[in-house]
């Protein structure tokens, strides 16, 4: 009875980890290309041009070559001379493993980085953590942004939009206030979360407890005015780089003109948000705000506004998924090969 309780709590799991993310992936793309003709989407993709594929496909590795470098920004108090090819690696393995399994790259980058550089778990969760609370703090920045930048009226176009703000403004606000009574006080917060939650379950209590010990762990490696100083630059230089990496994507498509950086911010700004709804890779909800966006703000059409979003998401979407399998065999390996080095007997060397 035991065995069949276990197998019917992994086949939950399973599917609340891969069928409702794959279901929403599904309901997503049926929004993005329904009543578009998806043979002339893909004769549109077919002549786009190599030279800005080649270039878009650059810009994104820049951003998360800028991305590894903040993380080594917020490692700095744990360890100053974290190897920045393990950092780049532990990233890109984790945007692979995302495009299979939404969010289980989080925890396959933390566990990777402490084994490749001998440290804790809960630290690297910890950092993970704090990177992605920044994230979504400078993404509904990024949106506020685009309100100012683009002189249409973005609520008209995206009714859900505003309130969407509204409750993600209460969410950052709740989480900083959380995150600052967490690390001020560690102890007596720790332990309120304990003795509160505990009368509903003590797992679940349990299991705050510690991601709240994570939390903790993770924004005390963020130390120091010059850190956070770094740290805030090298956000919004990866939020540059992203809107840049749209604005090129236009580009690739002769039909798109006129266009303008200011676009590619807004465009940014909305489609990112596909990336906070757990579908693997952003499937389907990347689309669908990409497409929405620039048929109801920029007014191109359906056609070659489904093609932008298809032949992005494919080439970011690919390039993870290689370079996360190259990186994880290579630097395993080497990982492996220094354990062997290490543990041997001096007498075989």
């Amino acid at each position: 009875m035991t065995s069949d309780k276990i197998k019917t709590s992994k086949f939950v799991k399973a599917f609340l980890n891969y069928g409702i993310s794959s279901i929403l992936a599904g309901i997503f793309l049926y929004i993005a290309f329904h009543g578009v003709n998806i043979s002339e989407v893909m004769d549109i993709v077919a002549n786009a041009s190599v030279l800005w594929i080649v270039v878009f496909a650059l810009s994104v590795f820049l951003g998360h070559v800028i991305r590894a470098l903040r993380w080594k920004v917020i490692l700095n108090s744990v360890k100053p001379n974290t190897s920045f090819k393990h950092l780049f690696g532990a990233l890109m393995v984790g945007y692979g493993v995302n495009c299979v399994t939404p969010k289980l790259g989080e925890i396959t980058r933390a566990v990777l980085l402490g084994k490749w550089e001998n440290l804790s778990r809960s630290s690297m969760f910890g950092t993970v953590i704090v990177e992605r609370v920044i994230d979504i703090i400078s993404l509904g920045l990024a949106v506020l942004v685009s309100v100012f930048v683009w002189r249409e009226n973005l609520y008209d176009s995206f009714p859900w939009l505003e309130t969407t703000l509204y409750i993600a403004g209460v969410m950052m606000l709740t989480v900083i206030l959380m995150i600052i009574l967490t690390v001020k006080y560690k102890d007596k917060f720790y332990g309120f979360i304990i003795r509160l939650f505990s009368k509903i379950s003590e797992k679940f209590a349990q299991k705050l407890a510690y991601i709240f010990e994570m939390l903790t762990e993770g924004f005390s490696s963020l130390k120091g005015t010059r850190n956070y100083f770094y740290t805030v630059l090298l956000t919004i230089v990866i939020l540059l780089v992203y809107a840049l990496s749209s604005y090129l994507g236009f580009f690739m498509f002769e039909e798109l003109k006129p266009v303008t950086f200011e676009m590619g911010w807004v465009l940014m700004s909305i489609a990112a948000i596909g990336a906070v709804i757990p579908t693997p890779g952003a499937t389907g909800s990347y689309h669908t705000l990409a497409k929405s966006t620039l048929v109801l703000l920029f007014g191109f059409g359906e056609t070659i506004s489904a093609a932008y979003a298809f032949l992005t998401h494919i080439i970011s979407y690919f390039l993870f998924i290689f370079t996360a399998l190259i990186i994880y065999f290579i630097f395993n390996k080497q990982h492996e090969n220094l354990v062997k080095f290490t543990t041997a007997d001096p007498d075989e060397l």
